[in-house]
């Protein structure tokens, strides 16, 4: 069963097109990645498929209903959860302030409420349980922005996970980690996302065959191929398009 599709979609900014007749289809508990040159429209097909952005033409399905012009928060509340290329945590806030506020929005409390949050022991309970799987727990009071940068990452990957979505939409995870930080992310990406149904936007083909079921190919706003990671490895358009460019 496809927990997402998109039929048709195209997407462009003031006349210039970047999204040409996009038929992307995600099955239920598989783990896609979305790989492809930069400029190939990874992140604006993601932002159309999160509400971020409205296609100009085509359809958005998600669980079988369309969703094709509703918005972002209409999106996250009905199970899908997206992280992004530039960490978007609070940085003044602290990581267990950062994780409560998902937290708090999976159970639907509003803003305002927060002088009882002290009050609110499950609340806590869960927060602290999410610091504890993702190693951030000696570092509870501590600022997002002060944390290394693959705790950042990691902190915002959890932040996402924390709404307990369904379909979760990782937009290039372990861009800018070194090698040990980008071993750790997905380790944590796998361990965190058990179950669960993900899209992953990467550039690094180490971390795409290591987590990938299956891969999508993006080429100047069109997909150019899908398929298990084996065959997309040997095919040889996506090798003269992309792979030929990497090592992997």
């Amino acid at each position: 069963m496809n927990i997402l599709e998109t039929k048709g979609l195209y997407h462009d900014f003031k006349g210039l097109e970047v999204l040409f007749d996009v038929n992307l289809d995600v099955k239920e508990g598989e783990r896609l990645a979305l790989i492809g040159p930069n400029g190939a429209g990874k992140t604006t097909l993601f932002n159309v498929i999160t509400g971020n952005y409205h296609a100009s033409q085509g359809h958005v399905f998600f669980k079988g209903k369309e969703i094709t012009r509703s918005e972002p928060h209409q999106i996250s509340r009905i199970g899908m959860g997206r992280s992004f290329q530039i960490t978007s945590t609070f940085a003044r806030l602290t990581a267990f302030q950062n994780i409560r506020q998902a937290v708090l929005s999976k159970n639907g409390i509003r803003f305002q409420m927060f002088r009882k949050l002290d009050k609110m022991q499950a609340i806590t309970e869960e927060t602290d349980a999410i610091l504890k799987r993702i190693n951030l727990d000696g570092q509870r009071n501590i600022p997002a922005g002060m944390l290394s940068y693959g705790k950042h990452r990691a902190l915002e990957i959890s932040m996402a996970l924390a709404t307990d979505p369904e379909l979760i939409m990782l937009d290039e995870p372990t861009a800018g980690m070194s090698k040990d930080e980008t071993h750790t992310a997905v380790e944590l990406i796998r361990r965190l996302t058990e179950g669960k149904t993900v899209v992953i936007i990467e550039h690094d083909m180490d971390v795409v065959f290591s987590l990938a079921d299956r891969i999508t190919v993006l080429h100047y706003g069109q997909i150019l191929a899908s398929g298990p990671p084996t065959e997309i490895r040997e095919n040889q358009a996506v090798k003269d398009a992309y792979l030929g460019e990497l090592e992997y």
